[in-house]
Parts: structure tokens; C-alpha cells; sequence
């Protein structure tokens, strides 16, 4: 697993047969989504969740950031784009992926998610990633234009569901961004579904939570029926590690 990100890991506590990766946002770190991980662990005894921390800090602010942005002005994330900072971040979040598949996790149990700046990361590694994931969550942010996007997506996940969820009243990251994704990703063919919620600014909110939820329940069920492959040989049956 990447050092880099210093992880902060809660463990099943059953036997794990899914992983969630959960990305921060700006100035914060994997620590502040523990109040996240508190509420939603005992409703998924059998997931472990991984809550990284931006490997480096803003040049300008000092502050943990999965890229640059040039001032904290509303909407001044969305006018510059660090291309080299989100690619890097996206390529450390393909490692944690990878470590988790490596010790026996079907990248088909894991599902990726994240807020503002981690929704960017959380789409651009979705977007482009060899890794078929289990789900794709987006909180609050947006899919980062950079140059040469094109280029870097693969089909791997247009099958896979993604879930965009943002605040009606965001006035940091404007739901027009979010939607605009959602509609732009449909449009390429990838499944998402976009969720907008009266009344919510910039922060997560009881019924975004709550739809959070029954995605993962419906994405990482406990009990599934699902085929794996080792040696060249099928297996059929319920989730287990090989």
C-alpha cells in the first residue's frame, strides 16, 4: 500500500469480502471522514474502508490537497486545472487499489468515493482506471477537465453505476458542475446517476448519507453470488478471499 497516503484503515469486523476508499477534501485529511466511517462500519460488518490523506500539500496554502488550485476564491478550483497533480493522485489511488486486489480483494468488491476534491479524484480514476470497480461515488465536486482526458479513458467502468451526489445551496462547488458531469459522463456512456439535495451546502448531509447507504448495500452485499477466477479455474458461490 503507498506510504504516501498514510491511510487511516478500519477493518471488517467480519470476514472482509468488500473494501471502500474514501477520498477527503481540501485542507482535510482521511481523519475527517472517520465520523463518516463510525456511522456507516456497523451497517457493513464485512467491508473495510480505507480513508487516505492527500499525499501533498497546496504550494501556495500549505494545506492537504489532491491538487493545486490558485486561491480559495469560490469557484477559482474550477478555472485553473493542475493536470500533473491530479494525474499523480489518481495514479497513487490506482496503488491502493491494486494493494487491496493483491491481498486477495476482487476489484469488483471495491468501490471508490470521495468528496470535493476527492469527488475529483474519485471520477478521473473511475474514468480512466483498468481496475473494474464496484461502484463510483462523487460528493460534491466534479470530473476535472485536463488535457488530453481523452486520451486516458478506458471502457472498463462505463457498466459499472456511478452515484453523484451534491448540495442544492454549494456555493463552493456549484451544482452545475455536478450535474454538468453527470450529464457529460451519460453522454460517453458511462451509468450515473446524479442526486441534488435542497438545502445542502458545501458538506454532506442525513438523506445523502442515506442514499449513500443503499448504494453500497446494493453494490457490496454481504452475500453474493458473483464468479472469480484463479489458475484459469471458475469459481461460483459467495464471496470469499483467494
Amino acid at each position: 500500500m503507498s506510504q504516501l497516503l498514510k491511510p487511516i484503515i478500519v477493518e471488517a469486523t467480519e470476514k472482509h469480502t468488500g473494501t471502500v476508499i474514501w477520498l477527503h477534501g481540501l485542507g482535510d485529511s482521511g481523519a475527517g471522514w472517520l465520523f463518516f466511517v463510525e456511522e456507516l462500519a456497523p451497517l457493513f460488518p464485512h467491508i473495510k474502508w480505507i480513508l487516505p490523506t492527500a499525499s501533498k500539500p497546496m504550494e501556495t496554502h500549505f494545506l492537504p490537497a489532491w491538487f493545486n488550485v490558485p486561491s480559495f476564491d469560490k469557484s477559482a478550483n474550477l478555472k485553473k486545472t493542475d493536470s500533473k497533480g491530479m494525474i499523480h493522485s489518481s495514479n497513487l489511488i490506482n496503488q491502493l487499489i491494486q494493494t487491496e486486489v493483491d491481498i486477495g480483494t476482487p476489484s469488483e468488491r471495491i468501490i471508490l468515493g470521495g468528496f470535493s476534491q476527492g469527488c475529483v479524484i474519485t471520477l478521473l480514476t473511475g474514468y480512466s482506471t483498468h481496475h473494474k470497480l464496484g461502484g463510483i461515488i462523487g460528493c460534491s465536486g466534479w470530473l476535472g477537465v485536463i488535457e488530453g482526458i481523452e486520451n486516458i479513458g478506458t471502457e472498463t467502468n462505463k457498466q459499472t453505476p456511478s452515484l453523484i451526489c451534491h448540495g442544492e445551496n454549494d456555493v463552493i462547488v456549484k451544482p452545475k458542475y455536478g450535474q454538468a458531469t453527470a450529464k457529460y459522463l451519460n453522454k460517453i456512456g458511462f451509468k450515473t446517476e446524479f442526486k441534488l439535495y435542497p438545502g445542502l451546502g458545501h458538506g454532506a448531509g442525513l438523506q445523502e448519507i442515506e442514499d449513500i447507504t443503499s448504494y453500497i448495500k446494493d453494490r457490496l452485499p454481504s452475500s453474493q453470488t458473483y464468479l472469480l477466477v484463479k489458475n484459469n479455474c471458475y469459481y461460483l458461490g459467495k464471496p470469499f478471499n483467494i
